[in-house]
């Protein structure tokens, strides 16, 4: 009786507000696995062999890296896995986590030929996981760190764009220097992506691929601005890749000071990234999010894998605005999300100070102009997500040029002051995608390249 009693309080206690414990060891493990399982060899072959091997390959056109495909997927193919890995990083040196991370739905995969035929296209994404996979068990390297250069370049940031563009200046002999704000490098790749998308610690068995070329040192706890000045770096250094992403959040616009279980999506995926054990992590038992991207989707699916009972995501406008791609929304009805359109925060409810609900607000669109229609309803929840978009936040002393709140950067990713570039979600060119990001980080280490040789 006393542990049937026991049990029944245990249960009383995780239906209410905030608390740890909603799921045991067991679930989480087998909640938080990997989504896409990596594929066998036999699977590979199988998946490698419906490539067309299109000459002209839209796939290649739609990556914003431009691997090429058809080759890689030719080299599986024949038994060349090693081969197509470097194909692969040639263009993509953090290809490992593309093929983990990359919306291949709406890139690559979408413009397969295959795709367009059957409505069915080549597993693009696992066979570039696939190859990636292998060379980096096998600690396989292919760019060996050119001549030294005698040049040195700082980077700001060692996310995706920082790092892309760190290698291939250390391919080119330069000396580089990472300053980065946290205590981990990675950025969006180990704090902003969803756990079950990349297991085992991928993202920094990645870093540790790509600084093992040498020539890279990465300081840590420095972020711009105080001490570390813009003027500073290009006083030290003989040019200034920035690649800091995006470090503030959109507010929800509502009047007063935000109640307890008012929390940041960002913030939410960054913890449960970095958590030791997922069982500890402290969950609503409702729990709305609002936005409609990337970052909305990862936050309501883990919240309901950690044992929320009721999630759901408002969303502004309509389904085909949102950001984030349809398969990412089938995934979370999935999961038992529920999605709801046409809807946008009014008031936030509380009790004893905390969130009891959110009152919203059903939109419309008149003239083409996003507007409120007066009608509300209400939601009960008792903890809130804000994922309604992240912004830049200028700590280079106003010293460059910004359009729509984000650096402005040519095609090459020269900002408008000299001897400085910047590449990634920071810029007015970036995307929210680690495959734009690891682009422009790259391209930029070419236009450095060139400058500095000039």
């Amino acid at each position: 009786m006393a542990g049937s009693a026991a049990r029944k309080k245990l249960g009383k206690k995780l239906e209410d507000g905030i608390v740890a414990g909603r799921i045991d060891a067991k679930s989480a493990e087998q909640n938080f696995a990997d989504i896409h399982p990596p594929m066998g060899d036999h699977e590979a072959l199988v998946a490698s062999d419906r490539c067309y091997f299109c000459h002209d390959a839209p796939c290649v056109t739609a990556c914003p890296t431009s691997i090429d495909i058809p080759l890689f997927i030719r080299e599986i193919s024949t038994g060349n896995t090693i081969g197509a890995a470097e194909t692969i990083f040639e263009q993509n040196i953090l290809g490992g986590m593309c093929a983990r991370v990359c919306p291949t739905e709406t890139l690559c995969e979408q413009a397969c030929v295959r795709e367009l035929a059957e409505g069915k296209p080549v597993k693009i994404g696992l066979l570039q996981r696939f190859a990636t996979d292998q060379a980096m068990r096998e600690q396989k390297q292919f760019f060996p760190r050119g001549k030294a250069s005698g040049k040195s370049v700082a980077i700001v940031g060692a996310g995706p764009a920082g790092l892309a563009c760190a290698h291939r200046l250390a391919m080119h002999g330069h000396q580089v220097t990472i300053f980065e704000s946290r205590k981990k490098p990675g950025g969006l790749n180990e704090f902003g992506i969803a756990s079950y998308k990349t297991v085992d610690d991928f993202a920094q068995h990645e870093v540790d691929y790509v600084t093992d070329i040498g020539g890279i040192d990465i300081q840590y706890g420095k972020a711009l601005g105080g001490k570390l000045t813009l003027d500073s770096l290009r006083s030290d250094h003989d040019a200034v890749f920035l690649g800091m992403g995006l470090t503030g959040v959109n507010a929800l616009g509502l009047k007063g000071k935000d109640p307890e279980g008012v929390e940041d999506a960002v913030d939410f995926i960054a913890k449960l990234r970095q958590a030791k054990s997922k069982t500890r992590l402290a969950i609503g038992r409702r729990i709305v999010v609002i936005g409609g991207g990337m970052t909305a989707i990862d936050a309501a699916i883990q919240a309901k894998l950690l044992g929320a009972e009721d999630v759901t995501i408002c969303y502004r406008r309509g389904q085909e605005n949102m950001n984030a791609s349809p398969y990412e929304q089938e995934l979370a009805t999935s999961k038992g999300v529920t999605i709801r359109h046409w809807l946008q925060p009014r008031k936030i409810k509380t009790k004893a100070g905390a969130v009891s609900g959110i009152e919203l607000e059903y939109t419309q669109l008149n003239r083409g102009k996003l507007e409120g229609t007066g009608a509300t309803t209400t939601l009960v929840a008792d903890q809130i997500f804000r994922a309604i978009g992240q912004s830049y936040e200028d700590t280079t002393g106003g010293t460059l040029k910004l359009n729509r709140g984000r650096i402005q950067t040519d095609a090459d990713g020269a900002t408008s002051l000299d001897g400085v570039w910047a590449g990634g979600d920071c810029t007015d060119s970036g995307d929210d995608l680690t495959v734009t990001a690891v682009a422009q980080g790259r391209d930029a280490a070419e236009a450095i390249t060139i400058a500095l040789n000039a």
